[in-house]
């Protein structure tokens, strides 16, 4: 996939989970950082009751009728992250032994995942494959019988094709969200989302990402990946991955392939992102054990009360490409591979200096609260 670099400036969208702070490495955790496409942390979340849940009235007859029918392959996704934080999301079988695909924030840095189905059963589940930059995982439960599934579309929707998408957000459990394709190969508008999504005005929030999108034959053409609403929580538009069953990254995650984005382990901080002076990507917080912690990067620092008492390092460039904002540096390191190197230069309390770092998996990295 191409990336177009994009310079739409989100700052007056709130994205996903509200004012967050973005990070070299696309990891979320809780209200403060944030990356690709959140797991959706949830401290406390209405768990599945099951198959007794009224299915909204202003769904169409066909529409109640092809939501009857996808909803048994569809699930919900509870994970327990290595930090002790726990997410919920969505996901969909592929498969009548078990596969399962969902958004790859939803199972990122999981240390226990477990699977909901309508029936409200529970499965214990483990990665077989991923793509970070794509958001795309595929998941195994431990299961002996056969289970419904999805099949996906040999196709992509067209615009202004009415689309389903199925996901557990707002406290729902499996329930309908109906709309129409806006857009194909739409920009993300952040370098740390997936390019190349399906745009549609299905009202999707928080907890849908991973669940499926699907098309009026009931076949699925894209997985949830995020969302935009403005400051009221009001959803702006809503983006999936696409997916066909002729896709090559299908039959690539399910060889077990896992690849991952090169990160150096940094937070930003997306209060004063470019506001300095001069401007560029603020650091908030780094990784202990880190590429960025041993070559001596500093985020801010915050007193008892957690005010911001002073700035840390600000990048400036990479690679000597002017970087005004965290975006512009995120789209910097995505453009390298893991393995290579980096240099940065960082401004501290108007102090320039030249950092060289290697580029490592993110997820060889430990990433917390800073």
């Amino acid at each position: 996939m191409t990336r177009r670099r994009s310079r739409f400036s989100p700052w007056p969208v709130v994205l996903l989970l509200g004012a967050l702070a973005a990070y070299l490495s696309p990891q979320w955790n809780g209200s403060q950082l944030f990356g690709l496409t959140p797991p959706e942390v949830s401290s406390s979340h209405r768990t599945a009751p099951g198959a007794d849940v009224p299915i909204p009235a202003a769904l169409s007859a066909d529409a109640r009728k092809l939501f009857n029918e996808v909803r048994p392959a569809s699930v919900q996704i509870e994970q327990l992250g290595t930090d002790g934080s726990g997410g919920l999301g969505s996901g969909f079988f592929i498969s009548d032994t078990g596969l399962l695909l969902t958004a790859y924030h939803v199972v990122d840095g999981a240390r226990i995942i477990r699977v909901r189905t309508v029936s409200d059963k529970v499965f214990p589940a483990s990665v077989v494959g991923f793509d970070n930059a794509a958001d795309v995982a595929l998941l195994q439960i431990q299961t002996r019988g056969k289970v419904p599934f999805l099949p996906l579309a040999a196709r992509l929707p067209r615009v202004g094709e009415k689309v389903l998408a199925v996901g557990n957000s707002r406290g729902d459990f499996l329930q309908p969200r109906r709309g129409r394709l806006l857009a194909l190969n739409a920009e993300a508008g952040r370098a740390d989302f997936p390019e190349g999504t399906l745009e549609m005005s299905a009202p999707l929030a928080p907890g849908d990402s991973g669940g499926p999108i699907l098309n009026t034959a009931g076949q699925a053409v894209g997985v949830v990946s995020y969302v935009r609403v403005d400051g009221d929580g009001n959803t702006l538009s809503s983006y999936a991955v696409p997916v066909t069953s002729g896709e090559g990254l299908i039959a690539e995650l399910k060889s077990g392939l896992k690849r991952d984005v090169p990160a150096i382990g940094l937070y930003f901080d997306t209060v004063h992102d470019g506001a300095t002076n001069p401007p560029g990507g603020v650091i908030g917080g780094v990784v202990q054990g880190s590429p960025a912690a041993r070559a001596g990067l500093i985020g801010l620092t915050r007193g008892a009360d957690q005010n911001v008492k002073g700035f840390g390092d600000v990048i400036v460039s990479v690679d000597g490409v002017r970087t005004r904002s965290a975006d512009d540096a995120i789209y910097e390191i995505r453009r390298r591979q893991i393995g290579q190197t980096v240099t940065l230069t960082v401004d501290r309390n108007g102090v320039r200096r030249a950092v060289r770092l290697p580029l490592v998996a993110k997820g060889s990295l430990s990433f917390s609260q800073p």
